[in-house]
């Protein structure tokens, strides 16, 4: 019985091991696409500033009319 008791004792723990290497690998992986995410806010504030400077509002292509009309 205290064979049977300290190899299930050994599975959980090999269990949580894996547990804790896999949840430091998806904290890595959420840390690193926050800095993704950051990092893209940024550009894509920095192209808005950009297209106010240069061309005042928005303007789709998809209003503009093509030329062989």
């Amino acid at each position: 019985m205290d064979q049977e008791l300290s190899e299930r004792l050994n599975h959980v723990e090999i269990k949580l091991s894996y547990s804790e290497d896999m949840l430091d690998q998806l904290n890595q992986t959420i840390f690193k696409q926050q800095q993704q995410i950051e990092f893209l806010y940024g550009e894509i504030k920095a192209l808005k500033e950009a297209s106010n400077k240069v061309g005042g509002e928005f303007r789709s292509l998809r209003d503009e009319i093509p030329p062989h009309y």
